[in-house]
């Protein structure tokens, strides 16, 4: 299949480039930059110029390909309603093309979009159209496009990591190294779910060749770890003090993370398991934060 991906110079898209590669896929990929279209050409990967801002060019790539991968997003938090609202927007325009080919379309989302009820694993069939969380707009614009007749399906992303980056936990280590202090909220038991970024890659290819319209997919390692292991894992990695914040501390410390540095995300993939076959093999969250350069960042 030759299948168009956005964000494919990304830290996960590239991970995804790279799988369907080494699976016999062709791969056209969404670039900006000369830079992104070198990394790509020395990937394997045919070059697709264009930008999220330019929807028809993501029209024409998608009406190129046999099936769309779609990982890019703007993570700049200070703008976050407007990033899912923008995400929204792409995913309707890529689905604008696909309609009634069964071509497959495979869309980002985040595990806590499957919370049901605090202290219980978040599971890949429950989607709340009401969830506070704004990222809500991009499982709603895949049921949009659905309804349209789209084979659109759902791959929801815990903390992805390797040894350089960390989801959520990156800016993390930047704030308690700006900070002198790694902090964590209350007693820090509050869990995160985590997986390698070379286990997320799998699994999007699993989920496009899988093209079982409306599946959504957690691509979940590890269910949850506690905030307070992470923090006391920076704190040893970056030789600064460990300590726990009031709700109150909290908001002023954290800044933007204290949206969700206190929410218990625990997840499971034990229906993406199922469905797939998949099978995380990668490295655990604390083995990757254990072996960051933390002086070299």
């Amino acid at each position: 299949m030759r299948i168009f991906i956005t964000g494919a110079t990304g830290f996960i898209g590239s991970a995804i480039v790279a799988e369907l590669i080494n699976a016999g896929h062709q791969v056209l990929g969404l670039t900006r930059s000369e830079a992104g279209a070198q990394s790509l050409i020395t990937a394997g990967a045919e070059v697709f110029r264009g930008n999220l801002e330019d929807l028809d060019s993501l029209r024409r790539g998608a009406a190129m390909s046999d099936g769309v991968i779609h990982t890019a997003f703007n993570h700049d938090f200070s703008k976050f309603v407007a990033n899912c609202e923008a995400d929204r927007q792409v995913i309707e325009a890529i689905g604008s093309v696909l309609v009634g080919s069964d071509r497959p379309l495979v869309i980002t989302s985040g595990t806590g979009m499957g919370a049901a009820a605090p202290g219980h694993a978040a599971t890949e069939d429950n989607f709340n159209p009401d969830h506070p969380n704004p990222r809500k707009a991009s499982e709603l614009a895949g049921v949009s496009v659905a309804k349209r007749g789209v084979n659109v399906s759902v791959v929801r992303l815990p903390q992805v990591h390797d040894t350089a980056k960390q989801g959520l936990i990156s800016p993390l280590i930047q704030l308690a190294r700006e900070k002198k202090v790694s902090a964590y909220v209350g007693d820090g038991l509050n869990r995160w779910p985590a997986v390698h970024v070379s286990d997320a890659a799998r699994l999007y290819r699993l989920a496009l060749e899988k093209q079982e319209a409306g599946s959504r997919y957690h691509a979940v390692a590890e269910e949850g770890i506690p905030l307070r292991t992470i923090a006391e894992v920076i704190g040893r990695g970056l030789k600064v003090p460990v300590v726990s914040l009031s709700q109150e501390e909290a908001q002023a410390h954290f800044g933007w993370l204290g949206y969700f540095i206190g929410i218990d995300l625990l997840a499971s993939s034990g229906k993406t398991q199922e469905r797939l076959g998949w099978r995380p093999t990668g490295p655990e969250l604390i083995a990757d934060l254990e072996q960051m350069k933390y002086f070299d960042n």
